[in-house]
């Protein structure tokens, strides 16, 4: 069984028991969530696709860790002008383990 979810902008296909990183969310670390659009399910049986969601259908996950991801470097410049900018970025995480798919 499995589902595809929408958080953060962005889409996850998950199992039970899948451990991903997803855009920060605000909760505590040890907690229970539940993603409400949940935008595809497939059992054994059938496959459901929701317009845009699937009516009762939900994703409950627990909450592993809050991070933030390895430094990226962002360095602009312009030849022969003198022009140098360097700013580095750390993208902050949640990483979640799916628990239970609710179809």
């Amino acid at each position: 069984m499995f589902a595809v979810i929408e958080t953060g902008g962005k889409q996850y296909r998950v199992s039970e028991g899948d451990v991903l990183r997803v855009e920060k969310l605000p909760v505590s670390e040890g907690e229970i969530i539940e993603f409400d659009k949940v935008l595809a399910v497939h059992d054994d049986k059938e496959f459901k696709v929701g317009t845009p969601v699937v009516e009762g259908a939900k994703v409950t996950a627990k909450v592993l860790e809050q991070g933030k991801g390895k430094k990226i470097i962002v360095f602009k410049y312009k030849p022969k002008k003198n022009y140098r900018r360097k700013q580095g970025h750390r993208q902050p995480y949640t990483k979640i383990q799916i628990e239970k798919i609710h179809a």
